[in-house]
């Protein structure tokens, strides 16, 4: 005789992680290792000729999992690229516990109660780390200047480009009217768009509170602010946004 089929109201609503996610994760770890290995068996890893001083490579790249963060010099100072790019990418890591405190999803995957979340995610992973990525490794050629696929990579290719700064191009010559209308346009940049998203979002501050909004809105204009600043580079040859003796933007 026949077992009587169960149907989806007889399966429970909660299973243990051990054994049966832990089992199901310790194999896949061992499919994937296993396809590693015999990888890297039977396919030689892409190695350069040995360092030679005498012959510098043109040009010179980090490794692949660097090149965003080499690729983002282009377009910031050494200071912001190099150090308060990583340090905002690692706090604001260790922050989305603390800042998004919001428990739908918590345990399982849904798509349609954290469509925000996973967006401005997908757009901070994608975009600004693979994206960048994907332009220093083969875009990025000789003198680091910027290619097609199609396009030959010159090394004798000559650009001429004109970079300037954000005040410059709007008619600002005078060297402390620059700093001023620089920081007018930057601090604005963030007063102007934490205020739209307190106001547009007045129910997520009442159950969130406003320290978290504050510190999750200001580090989401920073990502957008980055992507910006590279449009502005690219586009229209900007090269800093807001210039000062001490530091530039």
């Amino acid at each position: 005789m026949a077992a009587p089929k169960k149907n989806e109201n007889d399966l429970p609503d909660k299973l243990h992680v051990w054994p049966y996610l832990v089992r199901l994760e310790f194999l896949c770890s061992i499919v994937v290792m296993i396809f590693l290995t015999v990888w890297s068996i039977t396919i030689d890893a892409p190695l350069e000729e040995a360092a030679n001083p005498s012959k510098t490579p043109n040009p010179s790249k980090a490794p692949w999992y660097f090149l965003g963060l080499q690729d983002i010099l282009v377009y910031f100072d050494p200071w912001f690229a190099g150090v308060v790019a990583p340090v905002l990418i690692i706090v604001g890591l260790m922050l989305i516990p603390y800042l998004d405190v919001n428990p739908k999803g918590n345990g399982y995957y849904t798509y349609t109660e954290r469509k925000v979340a996973i967006w401005v995610y997908a757009f901070g992973f994608l975009v600004l780390w693979i994206a960048l990525i994907i332009m220093g490794v083969f875009l990025r050629g000789p003198g680091w200047n910027l290619f097609m696929p199609w396009q030959y990579w010159d090394p004798h290719k000559v650009v001429a480009l004109t970079n300037v700064d954000l005040p410059y191009a709007f008619g600002f010559r005078d060297y402390w009217m620059s700093s001023l209308f620089g920081g007018a346009v930057v601090i604005g940049y963030f007063v102007i768009g934490t205020g739209v998203y307190f106001f547009t979002e007045r129910k997520a501050l009442k159950s969130v509170g406003f320290m978290r909004m504050f510190i999750k809105i200001n580090l989401l204009l920073i990502m957008v602010g980055i992507v910006i600043k590279i449009v502005l580079r690219l586009g229209f040859n900007i090269k800093y946004v807001w210039v000062t003796p001490w530091f530039n933007i």
